[in-house]
């Protein structure tokens, strides 16, 4: 007998990529995530970066706090940490954050290639030895996979990431955990689907809404850059 799934329901989802921002909107974006999720990996790009455990420690506060102010019962909605890989994250530093059980990945961003990157990652050289760390600790490491040579056309950057950067990352740290976030082109699609159970991908309903098109057509859309 072959068995139909017709439905699937999901009570209470968790979200895999929530920026919460900080300051005075902490309290709104915070509500308003506890309305839809029971968990969310919390994006570490602030204004400095969480590149720290203590850092990570006194986000999460800040977190539960504006929880309480939206008056989100105790316990409703679960803050998942992240620390911001830098030039100069230490082994060391994750290590501690593992063992804190506070922070749940670490965020890889290319210096330049989004919003408040620019304390990212300049060269991967500078980072196969914690990669090495967080391969061995077990920790994922969430990827903003483009890349920032200005060569590069900006649509291609994600395939040009995927293509010449990834394996590198991947080769250096062998066991790595790897999320490749927010992927919008078929070849990185491609590229965790032939990769091994390492890694995963997500993906980001509002990329597969809009192209080119909606930003350029009829005059240039900022809005709809991401």
């Amino acid at each position: 007998t072959r068995l139909t799934m017709e439905t699937l329901t999901l009570r209470r989802p968790d979200d895999f990529h929530h920026h919460l921002r900080d300051g005075a909107v902490l309290k709104d974006t915070a509500g308003a995530a506890a309305a839809q999720f029971a968990r969310a990996i919390v994006m570490p790009n602030l204004v400095p970066p969480v590149t720290t455990l203590k850092d990570a420690q006194e986000y999460k506060g800040q977190i539960l706090n504006a929880l309480t102010q939206a008056g989100v019962p105790e316990g409703r909605f679960t803050p998942l940490m992240t620390l911001y890989l830098t030039d100069d994250t230490k082994p060391e530093e994750i290590k501690l954050a593992v063992q804190s059980g506070d922070v749940h990945a670490v965020k890889l961003y290319p210096a330049g290639a989004t919003t408040n990157s620019a304390a990212g990652v300049t060269d991967y050289k500078k980072v196969y030895n914690v990669l090495g760390a967080i391969a061995q600790q077990g920790l994922p490491l969430c990827v903003h996979g483009e890349v920032t040579d200005p060569s590069v056309d900006i649509f291609d950057r994600e395939r040009i990431f995927v293509k010449n950067k990834l394996p590198e990352l991947l080769s250096h740290a062998p066991g790595l955990k790897v999320v490749l976030e927010h992927m919008s082109t078929r070849e990185a699609v491609e590229f965790v689907e032939s990769a091994g159970s390492n890694v995963a991908g997500t993906i980001t309903p509002q990329h597969l809404l809009a192209n080119r098109n909606a930003m350029l057509v009829g005059g240039l859309r900022p809005h709809w850059y991401c």
